[in-house]
């Protein structure tokens, strides 16, 4: 069983019981082994709400701008893009989110405080507050 991370914490989700073995390579497959595999994920992918799988992008979204804000110095370019892609998935889906909606706008929200912090300081010349990235949503 493997797992989607929230910030509830993990959630199982279950695997259909024909997976690929995991210590088989994949080149070593048949076509047809390959075909029923790639068709069980399709199933999968498919019996997974897509608000679930939206948020996932949002929070791998968030886990980007993290690390590019505190590198050393700071990405600040690359960070900009995670969190613009960010707050278009968050801002533009207002009320489809699901459950993971309210936490990933108070970590947009977090990151966008970062971001200014970070260039303001960065800007002035002053040394940036510490590169602490802003806790996970």
């Amino acid at each position: 069983m493997s797992s989607l991370w929230t910030p509830e914490g993990e959630r199982p989700v279950e695997r259909a019981a024909a997976a690929a073995p995991a210590d088989r390579d994949p080149a070593s497959l048949s076509e047809e082994e390959l075909a029923a595999h790639a068709d069980e994920l399709r199933d999968q992918l498919a019996a997974t709400p897509v608000e679930a799988v939206v948020a996932q992008f949002a929070y791998q979204l968030f886990e980007v701008a993290a690390l590019h804000l505190s590198l050393e110095p700071a990405q600040l370019d690359q960070a900009r893009l995670a969190i613009d892609a960010m707050g278009a998935l968050i801002e533009g889906l207002p009320g489809r989110m699901g459950p993971d909606e309210a936490p990933l706008s108070e970590g947009l929200a977090n990151l966008r405080m970062a971001f200014v912090q970070i260039s303001a300081a960065a800007t002035s010349g002053a040394d940036a507050p510490p590169s602490t990235p802003p806790a996970a949503p």
